[in-house]
């Protein structure tokens, strides 16, 4: 549009120009030039464009859309040409929906989409579906996908778990629909999950139970695991008792007291003896240093 008005406010300054020339204002004539090199300035300044980063630019020429996409930054156009920006930075669409499960139940679900826009199909979305994309193909099919695949799983399993395979499933199941399209899926986390009442009270209390019974089959585990180690401990003492008994004897005995008998009485000490009671009584040396 501004073209256009630059490309007028130049044919009328010339016309100006030329005219004033002729009658001889030469003045006023010069006001005219002015005209003419803002014109040509405007009409200049319209041959770029700046694309927002983030952005990509599809070239609209009468209806003719380039398949070539603007990239960020500034780009040289055709000057009568439209340029519509295309925002390629991930989005967020939040979803509150009432979905089925799988015994019938309704249950509240707020979900979130993570999606993007493939910057190569920017023009493809343009030409076949226009710039409210998502409205258009995403939001429809999302919410397709989300009562299609909930309605397979158990209102318990959507609480639980398998909430992170759910949501892993509706990215894949939302890929092949609209990435065809050049719509690219991030992720599809889900933010909340409302059961009924009394469902909800009942799983809570089954998985407290589980929890308890986890925490039980640990501590008697634990147990057995004790008396395993007490076991062990008390036969290795048994074991080093027998073998210590049976290699202490009689000979053995009288042995090592003949042998500390004959050590007092090779040492300069005085010593006084005492003869042992018995037949194998063996004397006790006693002394002071």
């Amino acid at each position: 549009m501004l073209f256009i008005i630059a490309l007028i406010i130049i044919a009328v300054a010339l016309i100006s120009y030329f005219n004033l020339k002729k009658n001889g204002r030469i003045q006023e004539a010069k006001f005219a030039t002015i005209g003419i090199a803002v014109g040509f300035i405007i009409a200049f300044l319209q041959m770029f464009t700046i694309v927002p980063a983030g952005t990509v630019g599809v070239v609209d020429f009468l209806g003719m859309v380039s398949d070539n996409t603007l990239k960020s930054g500034v780009n040289f156009v055709n000057p009568m040409a439209k340029v519509i920006d295309f925002t390629i930075k991930t989005q967020e669409l939040k979803e509150m929906m009432n979905v089925p499960s799988k015994e019938g139940l309704s249950v509240q679900l707020e979900i979130s989409l993570l999606y993007s826009l493939d910057p190569d199909n920017a023009s493809k979305i343009y030409k076949s579906v226009g710039e409210n994309y998502g409205e258009i193909i995403l939001i429809p099919q999302f919410r397709s996908v989300v009562r299609g695949i909930t309605a397979k799983y158990e209102a318990k399993a959507l609480y639980t778990a398998s909430r992170e395979v759910l949501a892993h499933e509706i990215k894949s199941e939302l890929e092949k629909l609209v990435g065809p399209r050049g719509i690219t899926i991030e992720s599809a986390p889900m933010r909340q999950i409302i059961l009924p009442g009394g469902l909800t009270a009942s799983i809570e209390e089954k998985l407290k139970a589980e929890q308890e019974s986890q925490r039980m089959e640990f501590i008697l585990k634990r147990e057995e695991q004790e008396a395993d180690r007490k076991r062990i401990e008390a036969k290795g003492i048994a074991d080093f008792q027998d073998i210590v008994a049976r290699g202490i004897s009689t000979q053995l005995l009288q042995w090592k007291g003949i042998e500390a008998t004959e050590k007092l009485a090779n040492s300069t000490n005085a010593k006084i003896v005492i003869i042992g009671s018995g037949k194998d009584g063996l004397p006790i040396i006693l002394g002071n240093n």
